[in-house]
């Protein structure tokens, strides 16, 4: 498996189903990894996705390949399905594998926060982009910057 997804907990392919160490290796070799904080419910998020979509394609046009995991704040597994596929993206199982991502980078939705807590750095959309250890390199705040975040 790829190092930059040693710290990532299981993922599923953008149909829903678990993906096998092998799926992700294959999607993510060579390129670089983003996390996607976000939720089919939140407007913002929605509208920011076009941006995001056309950078992806722009990214992986020019050589600078780049596989973006959606880290979901969905209120059901259905829902981040249906955004998933729409996007072609792995996810972040929803629930406590989710949760503990958000947790760990400090972005969640305004509404999460009765269960997440306060002390968030943003809210949705946002993006971490990850080295290849994994480690955080960049933060794309995307809820108070839009497409300009990109």
């Amino acid at each position: 498996m790829t190092s930059s997804l040693s710290a990532l907990p299981n993922l599923n392919k953008s149909d829903g189903t678990v993906a096998s160490i092998d799926d992700i290796s294959e999607q993510v070799k060579g390129k670089h990894v983003a996390l996607y904080f976000a939720a089919g419910w939140c407007p913002m998020c929605t509208s920011f996705e076009p941006s995001l979509m056309q950078f992806r394609e722009a990214a992986n046009s020019s050589g600078k390949d780049v596989e973006i995991i959606y880290v979901p704040s969905d209120r059901q597994a259905a829902d981040v399905v249906k955004r998933t596929s729409s996007m072609n993206m792995l996810s972040v199982p929803i629930g406590e594998e989710a949760d503990a991502m958000k947790r760990k980078y400090k972005i969640w939705a305004g509404a999460e926060s009765l269960k997440l807590g306060m002390g968030r750095r943003s809210g949705v959309p946002a993006l971490v982009v990850l080295d290849k250890s994994g480690d955080e390199v960049h933060f794309l705040a995307a809820e108070s910057k839009g497409s300009k975040a990109l």
